[in-house]
């Protein structure tokens, strides 16, 4: 399960705006192209690991901040069917 955990949180850190945009299709969370952007610039290099729920707690404010607190929501839900595995 760790290397599991390891692929998803190096994705989330070093994810591009083009891939935001293709993974909020492909799982039906609205973002602009600017917030995908935003979201991409501000993720990259950072050590979030998205299974500990406090760092998932924070991550998901600051996407609140930089979107809108209805995507946030939406990015949690898909967090959690990740972390529930």
């Amino acid at each position: 399960m760790k290397i599991f955990e390891n692929i998803i949180n190096h994705k989330i850190n070093n994810i591009t705006s083009t891939e935001l945009l293709k993974y909020s299709k492909q799982f039906k969370i609205k973002i602009t192209n600017e917030e995908a952007v935003k979201l991409a610039n501000h993720l990259n290099g950072r050590k979030v690991n998205i299974f500990k729920p406090n760092e998932r707690a924070q991550l998901i404010r600051e996407v609140a901040k930089l979107t809108s607190p209805a995507t946030a929501k939406e990015l949690n839900d898909l967090f959690n069917l990740f972390a529930e595995q």
